[in-house]
């Protein structure tokens, strides 16, 4: 599972360094590929594998539905393959102006996928988060969580 978060630099070619506790997860599938999409305000990357469930399960919603269309539209789209080279993956251009990616990111593990967060981005989400957190906590707790 992907955990942690932590900060990182993009090169001008949009080239992205993969932290070593994320590498070690790709080792353990087999897989030396990312598949990364936008979502909102940073991006979120996949194994290839749990991008396939995700793929499934979206062949089944209703196709004429308003938001089923919205969601293939943005989110399943933008959906690319990121082949791992020498530890790093590089982001298409065009992800990382969706997600107003600059030099710094900040990886943050969501378990079976991590977010690409611009860092003054991620700085203002967190603040909020950790805001939010009480009630959240209080919520889940309902949950068994």
């Amino acid at each position: 599972m992907f955990k942690g978060r932590s900060t990182h630099n993009l090169d001008v070619k949009g080239r992205l360094a993969i932290p070593k506790r994320f590498k070690i997860i790709l080792d353990e599938k087999g897989d030396d590929c990312l598949v990364v999409t936008n979502h909102e305000a940073c991006l979120w990357a996949y194994t290839r594998d749990d991008w396939k469930d995700i793929e499934e399960k979206a062949m089944n919603l209703p196709q004429f539905k308003k938001e089923v269309v919205t969601y293939f539209r943005y989110f399943i789209s933008g959906a690319v393959e990121c082949p791992l080279k020498q530890g790093r993956i590089t982001l298409p251009p065009e992800l990382r102006k969706i997600a107003g990616l600059k030099k710094e990111v900040f990886l943050v593990g969501q378990l079976k996928k991590f977010e690409i967060w611009d860092k003054e981005k991620w700085e203002d989400i967190f603040l909020k988060a950790q805001n939010d957190f009480p009630d959240a906590s209080q919520a889940l707790s309902e949950l068994g969580i």
